[in-house]
């Protein structure tokens, strides 16, 4: 693959992140009603989409543009004593599911990041989310796939892994611009 190919393949993906403009907006509206009602935000991924995970956290934790109070959001593969602990005694699977099971609860939001949608440990937080009462989005490269599936909602873009997981960044920024734009006035400075 060359230069030009790989930036070919990311234009295209980024083509496709564009049609989901609507839904990011929706979604930072949804975002901000339930933070800013006590809710929080719960995400996790695999690899690099477990450092777009972390990103999103602190990009609500912090700030992404505006001063504005913090509000909740966990990166569940940040946790690395409970990852590794879950995973010996529990298996791999459930290494996102037993954290869901133990934070989420029904005003919440799960966010699972992934390029394949086919990770069994994001399956099994999904469905954990689920029995939780959380709403459950997903950000996946191309459907069909099993995560799809199981979700409330899914952001899916085409393209290759790595183009995908490059515009699930962009993704990631859009919805925090999406979600400060959507905050109350009383929410969006800190004195």
């Amino acid at each position: 693959m060359t230069v030009e190919s790989h930036l070919n393949g990311l234009a295209q993906t980024l083509a496709g992140l564009r049609t989901q403009a609507p839904r990011l907006t929706r979604w930072g509206g949804v975002l901000a009603r339930r933070l800013s009602d006590g809710g929080r935000l719960l995400a996790a991924g695999n690899g690099g989409s477990a450092a777009e995970a972390q990103h999103l956290t602190a990009e609500l934790v912090g700030r992404f543009r505006d001063d504005r109070r913090p509000f909740s959001a966990i990166a569940l593969c940040a946790e690395s004593s409970s990852v590794t602990a879950i995973g010996n005694d529990y298996g791999y699977d459930q290494v996102f599911a037993r954290q869901v099971t133990a934070h989420a609860r029904p005003q919440d939001v799960v966010v699972l990041l992934t390029t394949s949608g086919r990770s069994p440990n994001l399956l099994e937080a999904a469905k954990a989310a689920r029995a939780a009462g959380a709403h459950v989005w997903a950000m996946t490269g191309p459907t069909p796939n099993p995560l799809a599936e199981v979700v409330d909602e899914v952001l899916s873009l085409p393209g290759e892994p790595a183009n995908v997981q490059e515009a699930q960044l962009v993704a990631v920024h859009a919805l925090c611009a999406a979600f400060e734009a959507a905050l109350p006035a009383a929410e969006r400075r800190v004195s």
